[in-house]
């Protein structure tokens, strides 16, 4: 039986029926705590958001990065919970939002390995050359071509993280026995898990000029966008590749595509871009020395029970007027005037 609270499904993810592009989520469990749950009308990519597709709803699971602005929340007066079906919350301000009274929610340690492991499967991937191996095989040139394609394999590698946080480290942790050197940067320069891990901080040039891999897991802010540019890929070693699992937004995509073109860098595996999807046109996507997955391979079954473990128990405590432990700018709420705690006739 419904309790009046109302969740609305951003339709770049689920259809009518609440299926969704990353399978069962557990809608049934709002359901069995009185929560009902609507799809909401298509909202155009990056807005903007017509008002009046959210006014009856109290809490949006967002799967795509529907723009959620100061602004429109003013104009939202029962909305009171964003959930983010991932860790990303690109176009959203959890602080502007906090101090208008509504709580955003992520799913950090839900996405930590399946992300981590999808930065080890494309490193491992440009490593042993998979992707060009697979093309000499299946199109017959096995006596003319059968190791052409060598790999270079980890021992004595270098791997550079960028962006060294839950998915970062995780990374960190299961390179550590595979040979390799794990250096990192961060945007404040200190990291206490790289301390832990015995992991060396250096400044974005440097990583560039000693890694033999660079993995991008940093994310998305609006200081950073473009962040790893021409530059960086002119101090990276032309034995060198670049894997990118975090936002197409921190990389100058023009620049990593000529710095392909012209071998100023070996290869590269893509699983982001900017913009999503890609330009059918981009020679990005048509490249030898490139990976390209579509912002999927993290998509395990383990992803999806343990994300959407993570969203409807936000979802669940946030229906009764708590906060959950995964709410973003959580020293912004005031408890004394967050929506969450009026009730229901004020909201």
């Amino acid at each position: 039986m419904s309790n009046g609270y109302v969740v609305g499904l951003t339709s770049d993810g689920a259809d009518a029926t609440g299926a969704t592009i990353f399978g069962d989520i557990g809608l049934d469990r709002l359901e069995r705590a009185g929560i009902s749950w609507r799809v909401l009308p298509d909202i155009p990519p990056h807005g903007p958001v017509d008002p009046a597709a959210l006014a009856d709803v109290d809490a949006v699971i967002s799967f795509a990065h529907v723009p959620f602005t100061a602004e429109l929340v003013r104009a939202l007066p029962r909305l009171r919970h964003v959930a983010r079906f991932g860790a990303g919350y690109d176009g959203i301000d959890p602080h502007a939002l906090a101090r208008e009274g509504v709580v955003v929610t992520t799913t950090p340690a839900a996405l930590r390995k399946p992300l981590a492991l999808s930065g080890l499967t494309l490193l491992l991937a440009c490593a042993h050359r998979l992707v060009e191996n697979h093309r000499v095989t299946v199109s017959g040139q096995w006596s003319t071509e059968r190791g052409r394609h060598r790999g270079i394999g980890l021992d004595g590698r270098t791997v550079g993280i960028i962006g060294f946080g839950s998915v970062g480290s995780c990374l960190a942790e299961i390179l550590a026995p595979l040979g390799v050197t794990v250096i990192a940067n961060t945007r404040s320069g200190s990291s206490p898990r790289a301390a832990e891990l015995g992991v060396e901080l250096v400044d974005r040039q440097t990583l560039a000029a000693r890694s033999d891999f660079v993995v991008l897991t940093a994310a998305l802010t609006a200081e950073n966008r473009g962040m790893i540019d021409a530059s960086f890929f002119a101090a990276m070693n032309p034995t060198a590749y670049f894997v990118n699992i975090a936002r197409g937004g921190l990389v100058d995509q023009s620049a990593l595509t000529e710095s392909l073109r012209s071998g100023q860098i070996a290869g590269a595996a893509l699983d982001v871009y900017e913009p999503e999807p890609p330009d059918p046109e981009d020679p990005l996507l048509t490249m030898d020395n490139v990976i390209c997955t579509p912002h999927a391979l993290c998509w395990t079954a383990d992803f999806t029970r343990n994300v959407s473990t993570s969203v409807v128990n936000a979802l669940i405590t946030v229906s009764r007027n708590e906060i959950p432990d995964t709410t973003l700018a959580r020293e912004a709420v005031d408890e004394a005037t967050w929506r969450g705690a009026r009730t229901r006739s004020d909201a």
